[in-house]
């Protein structure tokens, strides 16, 4: 074998084989940082439908619901056509069951929420069992002093925005939002009524009794319902995007640092809804 002549031929093939390689690896990285730069943009669009910061009138996925299936036949409200759809199942079982479901509240963006919050921070409107916490002078709070105090009060009863399960069109309050409700005769025979029957349509209360099977984390809602085929997938992205440092914008906010609202309320619910 003439080596001065193989020498030259090996030396070229391995040449060439570097150049294939390093372009084959210059590709695989281009294409590697071009899905993490698409996974990147697709976690911050799914970041801000999580925590409400769109409108819903906007969104392709959702539907006006009609005012007659709504409580005091308001004509502002939205669900994910999904939600809605099986709402409709349900409640028309319900009517045969001589029971009325209608929707007392179903989507609320981040602004929505922020309103509500705001309003009960401030003292406009009533929060704990129709008593309002008055702000008093220069923001001082006359029935309950400590600013933290009243934070951690608010929250029992309502979602700092940004947090709220309302924000994703899968849950809706139904018949209203106030517990002397459902300890009424009427109320009693509806709750009995969505608890043997509810699941079975694909919606689960929420917030049980916190003595059941939760120790944080806000007041038992018999009112309010999940839509499990898509409220369960929202819950896992919830869990894996959404920080504590992400949630701010709204009166009282100071008082959310060093608070675990992600885990101890957003993500604190009934574990039938997991």
């Amino acid at each position: 074998m003439n080596l001065k002549r193989t020498l030259p031929a090996t030396i070229l093939v391995v040449f060439l084989m570097i150049i294939v390689i390093s372009t084959f690896s210059s590709q695989r990285q281009k294409r590697e940082l071009l899905l993490k730069k698409q996974q990147i943009q697709r976690d911050a669009e799914e970041k801000l439908y999580l925590m409400g910061k769109f409108d819903p009138a906007q969104q392709e996925d959702f539907i006006l619901i009609p005012e007659q299936y709504t409580i005091f036949d308001a004509n502002d409200m939205y669900l994910r056509r999904e939600t809605f759809e099986a709402f409709l199942g349900m409640q028309n079982v319900a009517e045969r069951d001589g029971i009325e479901l209608k929707i007392a509240s179903a989507t609320r963006n981040f602004d929505f929420q922020k309103e509500l919050w705001n309003e009960k921070w401030s003292g406009v409107s009533f929060v704990v069992d129709g008593q309002n916490l008055p702000a008093g002078r220069q923001g001082v709070i006359e029935n309950i002093p400590k600013s933290f105090a009243r934070f951690k009060k608010i929250l029992e009863y309502i979602a700092v925005p940004g947090t709220s399960r309302h924000h994703w069109g899968t849950d809706i309050d139904i018949n209203g939002a106030n517990s002397v409700y459902f300890d009424s005769e009427k109320g009693v025979r509806e709750y009995q009524w969505l608890v043997k029957n509810a699941g079975a349509f694909g919606f689960c209360q929420t917030y049980r009794a916190k003595e059941i099977d939760r120790r944080t984390g806000y007041n038992e809602e018999k009112w309010h319902w999940s839509y499990l085929p898509l409220a369960k997938i929202f819950t896992q992205e919830y869990k894996r995007l959404i920080k504590n440092e992400d949630i701010n914008g709204f009166l009282g906010d100071q008082y959310a640092l060093g608070q675990d609202l992600v885990n101890q309320y957003a993500l604190d619910i009934n574990p039938e809804c997991l």
